[in-house]
C-alpha cells in the first residue's frame, strides 16, 4: 500500500533542486519565464505555487514571453491556475520544453500560443491520482473526484492536440512519456528546438522516481543531480552569449 501521494515524493525527493524567475529583455520587449521546480498549490515545503507564478506572470507587460519549462510535475489544480493564467496573458507566450514538462507541467505548457520541445526533452501524461483513507463512502467519493478530474484533463489534452479522446484516456492510465519527436507527431508539441539554448539550460536532473514509468536514465542511480549554484552559473552563461 502505497503511503506517500508522489506528490509528496517528488517534493521530498527533490527539495531544493529548483529554479523559479523572470528575466526581462526591454530592449527586445521580451521576457523569459524559468520554470524549473514542482508545481505546487503551496511552495511552504518548495516548488512553483500558483500564486507564485501569477504575480510574476500578471508583472511581465512584454509582448513575447519565453515560458522555459523542466519540471517533474506537480499538483494539478495548481497547474490549472497556471494554465489559465497563461492563456489569459496578453503576450505571446512561447513554451520552451527544455527538460521534462511532466505532469500538470504539460498541462502548462499546452496553454502557450505554441510549444517547442528540446531534442532530449519530454511530455508525461498520466491519471490523477491521490492517497485516500476514510470509510467506504469517503473513499467512493474520492474515485469519483479522480474520475472527473480525469475527465477534465482527456478534454483539455484532446482540445489541444485534436487527439480521440478515448486514444488520450489510454495514454493518461499507461502514464505515457513522449519523446520529442513523438510529442511533435501526436500535437503535443509544434516543433523540435534548433537552437542550443535548451540544451544549455537543461542542467537539473531530477529523481522521477514517484513516478511509474519515468525514463531510467534519469533515477538517482544512474545520473547525479547538479546543484543549483552550478545551474545559475549556467543561465548566465546562456545569457552572456545570447545578449
Amino acid at each position: 500500500m502505497k503511503t506517500k501521494s508522489p506528490l509528496n515524493k517528488l517534493l521530498s525527493d527533490n527539495r531544493g533542486k529548483g529554479l523559479f524567475r523572470v528575466d526581462n529583455n526591454d530592449a527586445q520587449d521580451e521576457a523569459t519565464v524559468w520554470l524549473y521546480d514542482m508545481i505546487v498549490s503551496d511552495s511552504y515545503w518548495g516548488g512553483v505555487s500558483a500564486i507564485d507564478f501569477a504575480k510574476q506572470m500578471t508583472a511581465v507587460d512584454a509582448k513575447t514571453i519565453h515560458l522555459r519549462i523542466n519540471s517533474p510535475g506537480g499538483e494539478v489544480f495548481a497547474g490549472q491556475a497556471m494554465a489559465q493564467i497563461i492563456r489569459e496573458h496578453a503576450a505571446k507566450i512561447i513554451a520552451h520544453i527544455d527538460g521534462y514538462a511532466a505532469s500538470a507541467a504539460s498541462w502548462v505548457a499546452l496553454a502557450a500560443d505554441e510549444v517547442i520541445i528540446s531534442t532530449g526533452g519530454m511530455i508525461m501524461i498520466h491519471n490523477a491520482n491521490t492517497i485516500a483513507y476514510g470509510n467506504a463512502r469517503d473513499l467512493q467519493d474520492t474515485a469519483a473526484l479522480l474520475e472527473k478530474i480525469d475527465g477534465i484533463l482527456v478534454a483539455t489534452y484532446a482540445e489541444a492536440t485534436g487527439q480521440d479522446p478515448q486514444q488520450i484516456a489510454e495514454w493518461m492510465a499507461a502514464e505515457t512519456w513522449f519523446t520529442a519527436e513523438e510529442a511533435v507527431q501526436k500535437k503535443f508539441a509544434d516543433r523540435i528546438a534548433t537552437d542550443s539554448v535548451s540544451a544549455q539550460n537543461n542542467v537539473i536532473q531530477w529523481n522521477l522516481t514517484a513516478w511509474t514509468n519515468a525514463p531510467v536514465t534519469n533515477h538517482p542511480s544512474s545520473r547525479k543531480s547538479v546543484p543549483l549554484d552550478h545551474l545559475r552559473r549556467r543561465l548566465r552563461l546562456a545569457e552572456a552569449q545570447n545578449a
